[in-house]
């Protein structure tokens, strides 16, 4: 009895540990495409990159064992009250890297939790079909296809008699020759009139 009990043991053990290296391995290939192809090749910057594996696979594995057990509704929203209250202290996060945080997030949680009837094999068919429309999805809009990329840099600004709201063409003129940037259009984040200067986010189409 001992003996059938270790071999049904090992055997689910098998079962589970088969899915979830499968399973992440189709997680794995879908962040490193969404990493390098997308958010690296678009903005150039590598700071986050080990954040984003570091959630994916802790959500994806978090999320891969509580699915093997049960787990109640209130455990359940629990844990997403835990998830909703992360976030960074130390240092301000642009909302294109949270968005991408949540995008390594999401893939992590669609490859860990995903059911279809059918065989292992179909499962993991769709998994990847589900990942491609996803990675698709992203590297249009990120692409010019859709929409011309709109850039944003925040400068400080010292000509405090070119800021006017009701003809800013001065200071447009003034900061594209500065710059050498094509602005397009400009908002006044801050004026300090003791400076003499101001806070100014101008925006370009790369």
């Amino acid at each position: 009895m001992e003996t059938e009990v270790i071999a049904e043991g090992l055997d689910a053990l098998l079962k589970i540990s088969g899915k979830f290296g499968a399973r992440l391995f189709i997680d794995m290939i879908f962040v490193i495409l969404l990493l390098k192809f997308i958010y690296i090749k678009r903005y150039k910057s590598k700071d986050y990159v080990f954040t984003f594996f570091v959630f994916n696979i802790v959500i994806f594995s978090v999320a891969f064992l509580l699915n093997k057990v049960e787990l109640s509704l209130g455990a359940a929203f629990g844990l997403f009250a835990v998830f909703g209250m992360l976030r960074y202290k130390t240092e301000e996060i642009s909302i294109k890297d949270m968005t991408y945080l949540f995008l390594n997030i999401a893939i992590g949680l669609i490859c860990a939790v995903t059911k279809i009837k059918g065989d292992d094999m179909f499962e993991y068919v769709f998994l990847i079909g589900l990942n491609t429309i996803i990675f698709i999805i992203i590297y249009l809009l990120e692409s010019n296809v859709f929409m011309k990329r709109e850039s944003m840099k925040l400068v400080n600004y010292e000509k405090i008699e070119n800021i006017k709201v009701t003809d800013q063409s001065q200071l447009i003129a003034d900061l594209r020759e500065r710059t050498g940037i094509n602005i397009h259009r400009v908002v006044i984040q801050k004026v300090d009139f003791l400076k003499d200067s101001a806070q100014i986010k101008i925006y370009y189409y790369e």
